[in-house]
């Protein structure tokens, strides 16, 4: 059995989900005896326009909300349209559905729930709007589908935005439910959601499928993971801010886990430690050119080696934390300091601390970090640096460093074995 994840890029348009259903196609008419899990994202942008929607309606500004949820559903529509030719195919019914149970939500107006599960419970539709279109052309061409509900498999506690898993009973879950769909035909499901023991929808993080389909990996006891992007595999930069890129043929769990602790998008952070628990490969690959070998993600061997791999995290925040009277920042001050970011939930992605102040990078998750001052202006004097980007390169050497200073003013900078973290901001910043 193998698990197959496609995002949104691949499934932004008509065209995408036609391409998805020949890889598919492809790969079953190839290897008619293995089974395939599917996981699907939301259709290109739009989880950003359901984010309209949460902000719009907790700022209680109702008419923006249902213009940015009517934008949403006139995408899937045009799409479902172009792809089954006819708006009394059974696919609009089943989207007008998910749709109005949104809208029930907009019709209360005044918000009674905290904002991060408001934003579970409208941004996770995405997921459900682009697996039942793929579902149902799926089915259309003749390629068994079953569509799955991720909330029926996919146990998490009560931590909305950032669901955790219980494993042990999402794992009898899987081992349950999904072999005698499997023995039918593909199963497809969502990426980025889960369910409490309460009914309620959960979301896995920001760009969350890949966890997802490495979750289904593992408790499936998966072959592989194929995570199908717009890249021919793992770069050794960002092309769309670095001319001169390399592709890496093969990556081992633990520089994967690096890359993904500092911040490289191509991989969702949480996606490598289960199925370097069971050694299950991971390969990246081109939906554009799926022929093509990507990268392979595995056990480590023995001359591993790599170029400079550059990750950019852009839209930092640098705040410079420092005591009222200028005493010194000690140990009860640290303690004091992480316990409100592990509240507001916001990770330290690089820090420095002097006498008599603390500096910490952290992204700009606006209400997040708004909370975070709130709560650290209570006792501390806090300076912010705004819109910066974070630069970390594993392997670095002068010219990668060179590379990535020139034109920059550096704020901040760290240096380790196989590690350097540049804190930096354009000079017409």
């Amino acid at each position: 059995m193998q698990v197959f994840k496609f995002g949104g890029a691949s499934v932004r348009d008509a065209v995408g989900v036609k391409n998805v259903a020949a890889i598919l196609k492809n790969h079953a008419q190839n290897h008619a005896s293995q089974s395939i899990f599917v996981v699907i994202s939301a259709m290109g942008k739009t989880t950003n326009g359901l984010e309209t929607v949460v902000d719009a309606y907790f700022k209680q500004e109702t008419a923006a909300a249902y213009a940015a949820l009517h934008a949403v559903r006139t995408q899937h529509e045009a799409i479902a349209v172009e792809l089954f030719g006819t708006p009394e195919h059974p696919i609009f019914d089943a989207l007008n559905d998910i749709f109005v149970e949104i809208e029930w939500i907009l019709e209360e107006e005044d918000p009674s729930e905290t904002y991060d599960y408001l934003y579970d419970q409208i941004v996770s539709i995405g997921e459900f709007l682009s697996t039942r279109i793929v579902a149902a052309y799926l089915n259309e061409l003749g390629i068994a589908t079953t569509w799955l509900d991720a909330r029926d498999v996919i146990r998490t506690d009560n931590t909305y935005r950032d669901g955790r898993i219980d494993w042990a009973e999402t794992e009898a879950r899987m081992q349950r439910v999904c072999p005698p769909l499997l023995a039918k035909g593909l199963v497809l499901t969502q990426g980025f959601v889960g369910g409490t023991s309460e009914n309620f929808t959960t979301t896995l993080g920001r760009e969350g499928s890949d966890y997802t389909a490495a979750i289904a990996a593992y408790c499936l006891n998966a072959e592989s993971m194929t995570v199908w992007k717009d890249v021919p595999g793992i770069l050794s930069a960002d092309p769309r801010l670095f001319s001169d890129v390399t592709k890496i043929d093969n990556l081992s769990y633990r520089e994967a886990i690096e890359m993904t602790y500092y911040g490289a998008q191509v991989i969702h952070p949480k996606t490598i430690k289960p199925l370097q628990n069971k050694n299950i490969p991971m390969y990246v690959q081109s939906f554009l050119q799926p022929s093509e070998q990507g990268t392979v993600i595995g056990v480590a061997t023995l001359n591993e080696t790599y170029p400079p791999m550059i990750v950019v995290k852009q839209n930092q925040v640098l705040l410079h934390i420092s005591t009222r009277d200028f005493s010194f920042v000690v140990e009860e001050h640290l303690a004091d300091i992480f316990a409100l970011l592990a509240k507001h939930r916001l990770s330290a992605n690089m820090m420095q601390n002097t006498a008599i102040s603390f500096s910490v990078c952290l992204n700009n998750t606006k209400d997040r970090l708004d909370a975070l001052l709130a709560d650290l202006q209570k006792t501390y004097s806090i300076r912010q640096d705004m819109e910066l980007n974070l630069v970390t390169i594993r392997h670095y050497n002068d010219t990668a460093l060179v590379l990535v200073k020139t034109g920059k003013i550096v704020l901040l900078e760290e240096r380790l074995a196989d590690t350097v973290q540049i804190i930096v901001k354009n000079e017409l910043a």
